[in-house]
């Protein structure tokens, strides 16, 4: 099977993503309903709802799960020649197994800068190899926080959503995603992918979700 990568038109270099909701055990409140920060999931609307994306989504939910996953993905991200690579920009890390070969697939490509976002603190099993994946010199495992009003984790990486750049305080040691005013590019800023900060904020966006998609099951 193919490895197959998703280029965003927002970031440097590209990235690897699942099935939104269905591979998100965190974003998940005790009703199964969807905690505040994903409402309004991107990753629902748009073109992640294209079949041919689609498609690509459920490659990957079985594809990672091959015996040479690891070596093949590593192959992959190295022949791009990017030094900066994003996992999940639809999805999440769902099981400590996937954790644990993102880790080796972050150690065979020791010149690329990995970003992890994710919301699987909440599940100690997962958390506890994202940690690990995040103690590597080349990762940064950021952790994402449930409210859309600045609410911050302790954790030493993390992200949080602001109604508005209004809301944006410095002092609180936060980097403001200015990507909205950049025609929704990164362009030069890698605050994400960098260990020295701390908290990264994120204006709030996404449009409103069909309710079915918040239907479906847990990828298992």
């Amino acid at each position: 099977m193919a490895i197959k990568l998703s280029k965003t038109s927002k970031m440097p270099g590209k990235s690897w993503s699942l099935p939104a909701w269905e591979t998100c055990p965190g974003a998940r409140d005790k009703d199964n309903s969807p905690v505040p920060a994903c409402k309004r999931c991107y990753a629902l609307t748009g073109a992640y709802t294209w079949p041919t994306t689609i498609k690509a989504r459920e490659h990957n939910l079985k594809d990672w799960k091959r015996s040479d996953w690891v070596a093949d993905m590593a192959a992959a991200i190295n022949r791009q020649r990017q030094p900066f690579f994003r996992w999940f920009d639809s999805g999440d890390c769902y099981t400590p197994e996937l954790a644990k070969k993102i880790r080796e697939v972050c150690k065979a490509t020791p010149s690329v800068k990995h970003w992890i976002p994710s919301r699987s603190y909440k599940i100690p099993t997962i958390k506890k190899e994202l940690d690990k994946a995040g103690r590597l010199p080349n990762v940064v495992v950021r952790w994402s926080s449930d409210s859309t009003s600045a609410g911050r984790l302790s954790f030493r990486r993390n992200s949080t959503i602001l109604q508005s750049k209004e809301d944006f305080n410095p002092a609180k040691g936060y980097s403001l995603c200015r990507a909205g005013e950049r025609g929704g590019k990164c362009q030069s800023c890698r605050a994400c992918w960098s260990k020295k900060v701390k908290t990264v904020a994120y204006v709030a966006h996404g449009s409103a979700v069909n309710p079915a998609q918040f239907t479906k099951p847990l990828a298992v």
